[in-house]
């Protein structure tokens, strides 16, 4: 006789092993042999929650309303140091936009994309919705709950009959009373449906039943009013949730909900604090270097990223980072081993053969520059690095004097993506190069655009010079 494994059984041993969609229909054969069973059900609910879930730590995206109708600031215009909206006061050693590329907010480009690296803050509504708000398009995302935008609910994808529960017929006072379905029910309401109304309610009734002493369900408060834009409602609940069980994910929301409010420095003291009770925790010290970053203290951040080395030798984020610093800083040799590191480490896409292809070029080892290079073309996911790998093809062959090549490059490049202003200004220098100059004497158009250049990078000594010239020349008109 033939030994089958237990049904429900073998559905467990399926999510362990995140084969989530056979876990799930096991379940639902389960469950249509017996409706009421709840191992199955609830075992169903936490696959559906897995298969979509979200990391509510990392990822954020700030849209247009959020950035520009922002109504926590206290005062219109932040002290020195202070905001991470105007990076460019602070007094950290940052490098200058002649030194390392900078976005469009006046953010150094780091090492490693995380969210709001892209683009960060515009100043204005008009920069706002010029700016790109991700990676991978130029539409900016017009409120918080863009990213969570699905084509149709995720239960319909899942399941093509219907939805795996009906919330409109739920009674969430008696699943509150339950601690075990209710934690799982609301892990699948809040990451499964997107539905932060009912998740409220499911963690504000359970958060009663547990009288106000449950930290998990406080977090899951603070999470709902993040979610809504509640910023302070959410500060009390993490705040309270601390004070009954110090946990790091705890800090880590806490801190999100400092930087969304534009108060770093409260960030940095609570990441500090969160260090005094778990000390050498990657994630804090991650979070401390982030902030350092985006606030142009390259140096301070820098410092910091190397003590998450101390603590985790594998830190990508942190290796890519210190290469990146060291190669803006005029050692790409450094910078060579830590991208080196990566790629022994396993990482493989067209970003890091990019670095190092970079990297040599600087350091010259000219035997391994166009082989990195190749091989980042043959690695390439999209037109957008397929652009950025002719572009820095172009640059390392004006480097070498073969201005033939770096003009096919950057033709390449603008074929690629036509948006690329780097190329623009490369290609329009080797034209005055060969003498092809279409207006002659246009003084106005070059003092405007040339305060405009001042006004970007007030420390530029090439347009220093161009004033000062442009300004004799009226002087003597």
């Amino acid at each position: 006789m033939e030994v089958t494994m237990d049904p429900l059984f073998l559905a467990w041993s399926y999510f362990r092993r995140r084969k989530l969609q056979q876990c799930s229909d096991i379940c639902t054969k389960i469950l249509q042999d017996n409706p009421y069973d709840q191992a199955a059900w609830s075992l169903k609910t936490r696959a559906l929650t897995e298969m979509v879930y979200i990391d509510e730590i990392e990822v954020d995206q700030e849209g247009i309303a959020e950035m520009m109708l922002d109504e926590s600031s206290i005062a219109q215009v932040a002290r020195p140091g202070t905001s991470l909206r105007l990076p460019g006061t602070c007094h950290g050693g940052g490098p200058t936009p002649a030194v390392r590329p900078m976005t469009q907010s006046g953010r150094p480009i780091t090492g490693f994309v995380r969210p709001s690296t892209q683009s960060g803050r515009p100043g204005t509504m008009e920069q706002a919705i010029k700016t790109p708000r991700t990676a991978s398009t130029a539409r900016p995302v017009t409120a918080s709950s863009g990213r969570f935008i699905r084509l149709g609910t995720a239960s319909m994808l899942t399941n093509p009959e219907g939805p795996f529960i009906n919330l409109s017929r739920l009674n969430l006072a008696k699943y509150s009373q339950k601690p075990n379905l209710s934690r799982t029910l609301f892990e699948y309401i809040f990451h499964h449906e997107n539905d932060v109304k009912n998740a409220l309610d499911l963690a504000a009734q359970a958060t009663e039943h547990a009288q106000f002493k449950d930290w998990w369900w406080k977090v899951q408060l603070g999470k709902c009013y993040y979610r809504l834009g509640l910023y302070r409602e959410a500060e009390k609940q993490f705040r309270s949730a601390l004070n009954h069980q110090e946990m790091v994910d705890t800090y880590l929301y806490l801190a999100k909900v400092y930087q969304r409010m534009d108060q770093p420095i409260t960030a940095l003291s609570l990441f500090k604090q969160g260090l005094d009770h778990f000390p050498g925790e990657v994630t804090l010290l991650t979070g401390i270097a982030r902030i350092h970053e985006e606030m142009n203290n390259i140096s301070s951040a820098t410092e910091y990223y190397k003590d998450v080395l101390k603590q985790d030798n594998t830190h990508v984020e942190a290796i890519a980072c210190i290469g990146s610093n060291h190669f803006y800083t005029d050692q790409p040799e450094i910078a060579l081993r830590f991208y080196r590191r990566l790629l022994q480490m396993g990482v493989y896409n067209c970003q890091l053969y990019n670095n190092l292809g970079l990297c040599c070029f600087y350091a010259q080892q000219y035997d391994m520059t166009l082989s990195s290079f190749e091989r980042a073309l043959a690695l390439v996911a999209n037109d957008e690095e397929q652009a950025d790998v002719w572009y820095n093809i172009g640059h390392v062959a004006v480097g070498i004097g073969d201005l033939t090549l770096a003009y096919q490059c950057f033709k390449l490049t603008l074929a690629f993506n036509n948006d690329h202003a780097e190329a623009y200004n490369n290609l329009a220098v080797l034209e005055l190069r060969k003498g092809h100059i279409e207006q002659l004497g246009d003084l106005q158009s070059s003092y405007s655009a040339a305060q405009k250049s001042e006004d970007a990078f007030p420390e530029h000594v090439d347009t220093q010079q161009l004033l000062k010239q442009l300004r004799q020349h009226f002087a003597v008109l």
